[in-house]
């Protein structure tokens, strides 16, 4: 199923208009997840899960709450409540079922994608909130399972208008499609990505936009993005012939 329904300027089209050209060609390695998305699975599987949101009644720029582990369940999950139509709500892996219930509240999510680590805490937090399905990455008392998602008769896609639509939600307010591509953009000014670069990222799922914009960015360019699980990054490095390095100030650094 191919994305058909973003115009020109959305950060779906931006992301992944040619990811099927792309085909099989590693887009993102995902070590502490354990998985390795193709350019065309990653594209297939959120144009596919985003219609069976859309099936479970997800509407046009409504909240989905984004508690997830890893970076490759944060990417599928993120561009999957874009690709509805929807506006994502990064939430810190790290907070309490109270604190988290008083953000969905907040921001008004309806919906919540969490991973089964982190399931207890997306159940309980949901309790609290208007929260009316969690969706999770994997199998999850409570929770219903991402991949029931892919199996749903197809539907269209709602068309989003990239001028005013929101993409993300952030504790500092609202983050607009254009928002989230200018920052893809200044993440990409030091080191202008192409095809052949492999980018090792160290920076974790959390409540801001650095970690989606990465991905974004290296997806839409075609290069490699290797999420590192800890551990040794300098044999990551070697092992992946890393190109280019997140850096803790936010940034990042051309190391060949």
């Amino acid at each position: 199923m191919k994305p058909t329904a973003s115009t020109t300027g959305t950060v779906i089209h931006e992301v992944f208009r040619r990811a099927y050209e792309r085909g099989d060609r590693p887009a993102l390695i995902d070590l502490r997840g354990g998985h390795v998305y193709g350019y065309r699975r990653l594209v297939t599987e959120v144009t596919r899960a985003a219609s069976g949101l859309v099936r479970r009644g997800a509407r046009r720029d409504q909240v989905v709450g984004v508690h997830v582990s890893t970076a490759g369940a944060q990417t599928l999950a993120v561009h999957t409540v874009l690709a509805a139509g929807g506006v994502a709500a990064p939430i810190d892996p790290g907070l309490g079922a109270e604190e988290m219930a008083a953000w969905l509240r907040a921001c008004d999510a309806r919906t919540l994608i969490t991973t089964p680590d982190l399931a207890e805490t997306a159940i309980l937090a949901a309790e609290g909130s208007r929260v009316r399905q969690v969706v999770s990455l994997g199998s999850a008392l409570d929770a219903i399972d991402f991949r029931s998602l892919l199996t749903l008769e197809p539907t269209a896609l709602p068309a989003i208008d990239a001028k005013r639509q929101d993409a993300l939600v952030l504790a500092g307010g609202r983050m607009s499609h254009a928002g989230l591509l200018a920052r893809m953009a200044e993440l990409d000014l030091p080191v202008r990505l192409a095809e052949s670069d492999v980018v090792l990222a160290t920076w974790l799922p959390d409540g801001g936009c650095e970690l989606p914009a990465l991905v974004g960015l290296g997806v839409s360019k075609g290069a490699l993005v290797v999420a590192a699980g800890g551990g040794d990054l300098s044999g990551t490095s070697h092992d992946f012939s890393v190109t280019v390095v997140t850096s803790s100030r936010g940034t990042l650094e051309r190391v060949r």
